[in-house]
């Protein structure tokens, strides 16, 4: 069963140790947060433009709070559908970018967030959520499931000496 070890075994994960593995989840879990703090001021401030998407931007930050939870428990498997969620947003916030900025004429009703404002802030959408794909698979190579069994008492950089085992 995952998880579980034998009594006196001890099970590692020793790419999670790397600085790499570290910096890459935290880099991801922020990006996240960021992601959804900027959708979260895209929706309040666009409240009544937004038509059709209230519900979408809704989910998609509960679901982007959800997934920082789990890569923040180091779960590896939500990494390739963050990415592939990442470029979905992107090309959804880069489309509406065009609209946010011709929505600032006269004539159009003003959001709570001037549409100005708001077309700004969709275009750092579409940069974080790039980074966020990247950073994301670049996280998923990094194996951070790998486990290693070693005995209770060792030392985890322990190597045993091929010639004392033979």
């Amino acid at each position: 069963m995952a998880g579980h070890a034998e009594p006196g075994v001890v099970i590692d994960h020793p790419n999670r140790e790397t600085d790499a593995s570290r910096l890459t989840r935290a880099a991801v879990v922020a990006l996240l947060l960021i992601s959804a703090a900027l959708i979260c001021a895209v929706l309040v401030g666009g409240w009544s433009a937004l038509q059709g998407m209230r519900a979408v931007c809704v989910l998609w930050v509960i679901g982007s709070l959800g997934f920082a939870f789990y890569v923040w428990r180091w779960n590896r498997g939500v990494l390739p559908v963050i990415a592939a969620l990442a470029v979905i947003m992107m090309i959804f916030a880069l489309l509406a970018v065009p609209s946010w900025f011709d929505r600032d004429a006269p004539g159009y009703s003003q959001p709570a967030l001037s549409a100005g404002v708001l077309g700004a802030l969709t275009a750092i959408i579409v940069a974080v959520q790039v980074l966020l794909a990247a950073v994301a698979l670049q996280g998923f190579t990094q194996a951070w499931n790998v486990e290693v069994e070693r005995p209770a008492g060792e030392d985890p950089g322990y190597e045993p000496d091929l010639a004392e085992v033979a």
